[in-house]
């Protein structure tokens, strides 16, 4: 299959896996815009599983109940936050079509999303579709402070448990490089993302056997070690859980 080019106006499902396997992603130019168009950078940004940064401060707000954290329970509301225009993000690329058809995939198991929570208002999250061993995050958001970096952190987590080998950051960024997360060219790319899928990077394409990691392994792990009455959903066993499995401070 030939990687897929320039503006379309339609989008499926099972398009979108394809191009992911090719290490392509859709955009779009704007919120209310009616197509997309596909994007295959030159250079990569990955967030290597063993590398994530954790600062004292961050590992301090993780750990305590400062905030709820939680896994695809609320996906279709962590997209649309992440649509949503803010403070100095007047338009977002994530327009209806796209929303549309990550949601049909979180429908077939194929796209998640961190959830966190003050109380009962939704304050950060990111979502991002899961294919053999690699993750492709797409987008997260923060309406509080160090919200984004500790949705990061807890997907960091999850996918170590989880048996990932790749993170997809797609763009760098200050707040992503603060993180741990490096730049790699295309070439290189293309190899870490081989390797996540299987024998080559159309092993998922060709039908060739894959291994797939587990984003639920994480909450399997969490309901072995707690008692029955405690939230393993949430709540301070999950903030402590998140810090050691992420190590070190900096």
């Amino acid at each position: 299959m030939s990687r897929p080019t320039g503006p379309v106006e339609t989008i499926d499902p099972d398009l979108l896996l394809r191009a992911c396997a090719m290490g392509v992603f859709p955009m779009s130019d704007a919120r209310d815009d009616d197509g997309i168009y596909w994007v295959e950078p030159k250079i990569r940004a990955v967030l290597p599983l063993d590398g994530f940064h954790l600062s004292r401060r961050l590992r301090r707000t993780i750990a305590s109940d400062r905030f709820r954290i939680t896994a695809d329970t609320a996906f279709e509301r962590v997209i649309a936050l992440c649509a949503e225009a803010a403070d100095g993000r007047p338009d977002t690329w994530i327009n209806g079509m796209i929303e549309g058809v990550f949601v049909a995939l979180h429908h077939r198991g194929f796209t998640h999303s961190v959830e966190v929570w003050d109380g009962d208002a939704l304050v950060g999250g990111l979502y991002g579709l899961a294919l053999g061993r690699a993750f492709f995050g797409e987008s997260m958001v923060s309406r509080a402070r160090d919200a984004s970096k500790v949705a990061l952190a807890a997907l960091v987590a999850r996918l170590k448990v989880g048996g990932f080998a790749l993170l997809d950051c797609q763009f760098q960024t200050p707040h992503l490089e603060s993180l741990g997360a490096i730049e790699v060219p295309r070439a290189g790319y293309n190899v870490l993302l081989g390797a996540a899928l299987g024998a080559s990077a159309g092993g998922l394409l060709d039908g060739a056997p894959s291994v797939d990691g587990d984003f639920r392994a994480f909450d399997v792990l969490l309901a072995g070690e707690v008692p029955e009455d405690t939230d393993t959903v949430s709540g301070p066993a999950v903030g402590k859980r998140i810090v050691q499995l992420l190590g070190q401070t900096s």
